[in-house]
Formats: structure tokens, sequence, C-alpha cells
């Protein structure tokens, strides 16, 4: 499997599109704009707190206040509680009533966990993390804990024992001290391991401050973990400097760009290459690798060729596709997609595949290639939330073990957080994905004007049947010797058409004369009844 990540770069647009077989997998987007503000920290002031939700209103400097719940107000977690993953802080301890942790007027730190999204403001929490390439910090946690997708327990305790001991100091600026010394004597002698080692000893203090070992870490030399350590202690000074200077509303604390952020989360040993088309990008980009992945800097190159680099892979065409509710199978078979408010649903259906033994095998069969596709299009679309996936129903119940193990199977490589149940008795998959940024299809499109983001319309004969109770209303209120009905091409079409008779009926009825107007600017559904 050859993996690559292509970079394009516009004055105010960036995309990061990652590439597995010639087929895009993720699609990730930042505009000028609007930048994304998931991981930025924030010195917030408590706007109002609502003791029947046990949540707060922060005032963080956004358009609207963002959302802070009881259960994201965490205190430190106790030492040796266990492990987690590389997502998100460990659980929180059972909370107390919001109003005893917070009060109006209160400034508050808080970090963004989810972006705005639709009508809602941002999900803060008050657990700090600060990610870096193998790690992430976790300032008021004295837990280590290592990514659940590292198996290899061997693996585990190394990782787990090696960052135990390097975050065995207790403030981060002692750290930064430490190393800061110790570079200039040692330049050159000892490795940066070896400084972090010689600063705990000096220190000779329990640690303050948690980390999670990340799924990149995997085979990492104890010096990369330490450089992470070092990396991580340095930001974390400077955010509480900033925590206590700043004013309300400002970020203390912003994650990396959109191309900083994939070298950083995306870029692996078994990624092929890294393409950038724009050259001050792929120098940065160089630069950052260069810094924290030396190993891996190599495999970013500029490319600058005549063809737009999203056309000569495809990606273009494969955002529009993902932009259409049905997709279609290799088999034959399609997918249908529908994203709603409360929930996706996807709907698979067997199409023209008429496989080539029974009905069962057929239904099988495009139920396993249907799991895989849709693995990819959840990571691709960025749907998050609720999902409930209606697989054409199956007798044996081996073939619905399979197709789930098959499902579960293609997400493993889903950045995201996804939890998968079983069928459920009316044959249907439920399951979740992390949501923490809009989808794809709400980034790039908005509600339909003509429609108001229904995804259906009223037909010309409906609007028609409408324009005549409105003109029989209008009449029965206002005195007019006649009237004029401005409308779409379309419905004035069908009344002077089909409906001929019906209108002759209406004026011999009301006793007056109706004219009928058709107007390029009205909606299907747009019509005016006007008195003259």
């Amino acid at each position: 499997m050859t993996e690559e990540i292509l970079v394009n770069v516009t004055p105010r647009e960036t995309r990061v599109a990652v590439v597995e077989n010639g087929m895009l997998q993720e699609l990730h987007i930042e505009r000028g704009w609007r930048r994304g503000v998931v991981g930025n920290i924030y010195k917030g002031r408590v706007q109002r707190v609502m003791p029947g939700m046990q949540a707060a209103f922060i005032e963080i400097g956004l358009d609207r206040a963002a959302f802070l719940h009881a259960n994201d107000i965490v205190r430190p977690a106790p030492v040796g509680q266990g492990e987690g993953d590389d997502e998100a802080p460990l659980p929180p301890s059972a909370p107390k009533p919001i109003t005893e942790l917070v009060r109006e007027g209160q400034e508050v730190i808080v970090q963004v966990v989810k972006d705005p999204i639709g009508s809602k403001g941002a999900r803060l929490t008050t657990q700090l993390s600060i990610p870096s390439r193998y790690l992430v910090l976790l300032p008021q946690s004295r837990v280590v804990g290592v990514s659940a997708r590292i198996e290899d327990e061997a693996e585990r305790a190394r990782l787990k024992s090696l960052v135990s001991e390097f975050a065995g100091i207790a403030k981060p600026a002692e750290v930064v001290v430490a190393l800061d010394g110790l570079a200039g004597e040692a330049a050159g002698e000892a490795s940066v391991a070896d400084m972090v080692r010689t600063a705990i000893a000096a220190s000779n203090k329990r640690p303050e401050q948690g980390y999670i070992v990340r799924t990149n870490a995997e085979g990492q030399p104890a010096e990369a973990l330490a450089e992470d350590i070092a990396y991580l202690s340095r930001a974390w000074a400077l955010v509480e400097q900033r925590s206590r200077d700043a004013r309300v509303g400002a970020a203390v604390y912003e994650d990396l760009s959109l191309p900083l952020r994939a070298v950083r989360d995306l870029m692996r040993r078994d990624v092929e290459k890294v393409k950038v088309d724009s050259r001050e990008t792929c120098d940065k980009l160089r630069e950052f690798a260069a810094q924290y992945m030396p190993g891996l800097a190599e495999k970013i190159e500029h490319y600058g060729g005549a063809r737009p680099i999203f056309d000569l892979y495809g990606v273009e065409d494969e955002i529009q596709n993902a932009l259409r509710k049905e997709v279609p199978l290799k088999s034959g078979g399609y997918l249908v997609i529908d994203q709603t408010e409360a929930m996706t649903t996807v709907d698979v259906n067997t199409g023209s595949f008429l496989g080539q033994r029974n009905l069962e095998e057929t239904v099988y069969r495009t139920n396993l290639e249907a799991a895989q596709s849709v693995a990819r299009q959840l990571r691709l679309r960025n749907l998050g939330g609720i999902i409930i996936i209606d697989f054409i129903d199956m007798v044996d119940a081996e073939h619905r073990r399979q197709v789930l193990r098959t499902l579960e199977k293609s997400l493993v490589k889903d950045h995201a957080k996804t939890t998968v149940y079983d069928f459920s008795p009316l044959g249907l998959v439920e399951m979740t994905r992390k949501r923490t940024v809009e989808s794809l299809e709400r980034q790039l499109c908005e509600p339909c004007h003509e429609c108001g983001g229904r995804g259906m319309l009223k037909t010309s004969e409906t609007v028609t049947y409408e324009i005549f109770r409105e003109i029989t209303r209008a009449v029965r209120q206002f005195e007019a010797a006649r009237l004029l009905v401005i409308a779409s091409p379309k419905v004035v079409a069908r009344i002077t058409d089909e409906e001929s008779a019906a209108v002759a009926e209406l004026e011999e009825f009301l006793g007056k004369s109706i004219r009928f107007q058709p107007d390029e600017q009205y909606l299907q559904e747009q019509f005016d009844v006007v008195l003259l």
C-alpha cells in the first residue's frame, strides 16, 4: 500500500489530501478567514451559568458564546488512574453542581474541543492538553497513558517507562532552565535524553504533569520522546505566562496551521511522499520536519508541475463525488448517504448487481463491499455523531458477523474515534464517530436558497392551487377591478396551458379579470398576487 499526502496552497485556502493507492481517503480544508479553533486555549469569562443544563456559557472572543459543561470542568486525576488514548484526556471524576464550580464574571482558562457547528457555539473544557508529534501534555494531570492503538505490550511498557522517567520534573520552568543550561555545557556530548535525565536528578521531585503517548510514538527512540517533552514544557511555560498577562477573549495558545498539523499528525514512516505545490510552504514543512522528525524530512518535496496537483491525482473529481448522496459500488450496487441534524443514515442497495449464485450470496458480497466503502466515505466526508447503516438483510449469522468485522477492520485507519455496535433486531448497524469540525458538505455547501434546505420543492401543480386560493382570499378582502399574478415561468406556463379552463371558471366566479406574468427572478415556490 502506498500513501501520499498532497498539500494544495492558495492565498485564501489550504487543502490537504491523504491518498492511498491512488484513492482519496481524507480531505482537510482551512480557509484564511475561517480557521478552525479546535485545540486553541483562551482566557475566557463566565457569561452565564445554567444550573438546569449543568453548564455555563463562556465569552472567549468568538462570534457566539462557547459552551462549558460541568463534566468538562476537570480536577486533576488521581495518581495511578488508567491509561487513555491519543484523542482526549482521561475521563474526569463525577462533577459537582455547576454552581459550585464556576460563577458569573469569573475568569477561566479553557480549551476548544469542538468547533462551532451550525447554530451551536464552540464546546470547551478546562482539562487543557497540548499535542506534539509523539505526546500529548496534560498539565493538570499526573497520569502517563499510552494510546490503545499500540497493541504490543512490551512496546507499551517501554514507552510508558521512558515517559514516566522523563516526566519526573515538577514544573515546566525547571525543564526549560535545566535544558538551556545543559545545552550550553554539553552540546555535542550529551543527548537530549541525557539532559532531561540530568535535570530530573537535579530536581528530585515527583511529576505534576501527565502525558499521553500517541500512536506515532511506537518504535521511537528515547531521544525523540525527550525532545517532545522539552518542546511541550516550553510551550506550557509560555501558555502560563500569557494566561497571566492576556485580556479576556484573547487566545493564549493556538494550534499549528493546517500544513504543519498534517505533517505532525498524518506523516508516518509508511507515508511515501508529501507533495506541496507552494515553494514557501514546502520550505516551512521541511524546516519543521527537520526539527521534529529528521528521519522523514526528505520525504517532503515541492511539486512544480503545470497541471494542478489535485487534478493530477483526481482529487477534485473525488471531492465533487463526496458531495453527492449516492455512492456507486464497483459491483453495481450503491450507497445512499443522508446527513441530518440528528444523525447520518447510510442505505445499502444491490442496484444492478445480480451475483452468480443465489440471493444470499449476492447480498453478502454487496454488503462486504459496502462496509469498506462506508468506512472510506465517513472518513472522506468527515461525518460524525450517530451513524445508522442499513445493510441489505442477511439470513446467515456468519455473514452478518463477517460484514461487521469488515466494517471494523476498515475503520482502523480512521483518526477519529469510532464505536461500532452489533446488528440491531431491525438489522441496522449503529455506530458513533467523534465529531470535532463540520462535515465536508457543510464546509463547502450551504442550504439551497430555492428550497430552504429541505431538499424538496413544491411541484408547479401545488403552487398553482396555492395561487388560486390566494386569489380568492385577496378578492374577498380587498376591492379590485382586475388581478395580476407574477410567478416563475414554469408555474405560469402550467397555468396558461393545463389550467386555462380552471382560470376561466375562476374569473367567472369572481367576476374579475386575471392576468399572469412570468418572471425569471421568481423561484418555483414564489408568487405575488397584485390587485389593480
